[in-house]
């Protein structure tokens, strides 16, 4: 079992175990976009270690949470992948306020290194693999509810490429899965969150290059704290708004913002 499967069983089953205990609304849980996987682990184990306070942090899709947080389900801060889903809740009355933006998102292509296909920004090398017939599994975070897949898509459209894909497209059911597809042999490569492709232990099973900006929507990261929020979690929203936290988020690829 890799480390993306692993995760992805802990994070099942810590939702199964926590939602059916009467002591999950007084846990310090957060509910993260799971291209935060590595950073945040880091970024938590820093909090932990400065200020003696602990949090447990569940990962998935975006969309996932969203709905999972509209239907009651008592998570006490979400950090999502695009802002939009944060938008929502607040208007819905869910959350302390309309939250803050934490990072700016971006996509790589991924292969692993026995691959067929080599990459490149502007995917030159995906349409000639896939016009020698070289690719036969894509993999990307499923757009329907995960932010990173939906970007995946649209720099797919705009290099026209999502037309010839089709039938070869395998989804994740978030973004850290597309990447366990991307880089274990499922697939000759995938589209994935560089903030996981700069993890050493997803480095080191491939190559990847940064897909330009411009060919998608922006990936505007945003946290909110939601009413039920404990005084643990407060105090994480805050730490992850200071230097050391954002260092950690500079150091995974994620653009910082300087004000919301």
């Amino acid at each position: 079992m890799n480390i993306f499967q692993r995760a992805g069983l802990i994070a099942t089953l810590s939702l199964g175990v926590l939602f059916q205990s009467h002591s999950f609304a007084q846990q310090a849980t957060i509910a993260a976009a799971s291209d935060l996987q590595f950073a945040l682990e880091e970024v938590s184990k820093q909090f932990t270690a400065d200020t003696g306070r602990h949090v447990q942090v569940v990962y998935g899709s975006s969309g996932n949470f969203y709905r999972q947080i509209s239907e009651g389900a008592p998570f006490q801060m979400f950090l999502s992948a695009d802002e939009a889903y944060v938008q929502q809740l607040a208007q819905a009355g869910l959350t302390a306020d309309d939250g803050a933006l934490y990072a700016l998102g971006r996509i790589v292509i991924i292969a692993p290194h026995d691959s067929s296909l080599t990459v490149d920004a502007e995917l030159k090398n995906l349409r000639e693999a896939l016009e020698q017939g070289n690719i036969r599994r894509f993999a990307i975070a499923n757009p329907e509810h995960a932010p990173y897949g939906r970007r995946a898509k649209e720099a797919l459209q705009h290099a026209k490429l999502w037309e010839p894909l089709d039938g070869r497209i395998i989804l994740g059911e978030n973004v850290s899965q597309a990447a366990q597809f991307a880089t274990s042999g499922s697939a000759q490569g995938g589209i994935i969150a560089y903030s996981l492709a700069l993890a050493p232990n997803v480095a080191r099973l491939g190559n990847y290059a940064v897909i330009p900006q411009q060919w998608h929507a922006p990936l505007r990261q945003r946290m909110v704290l939601l009413k039920s929020a404990g005084t643990d979690v407060q105090a994480f929203y805050t730490y992850l708004q200071s230097a050391p936290a954002r260092a950690i988020m500079s150091r995974f690829g994620f653009t910082l913002p300087q004000a919301d």
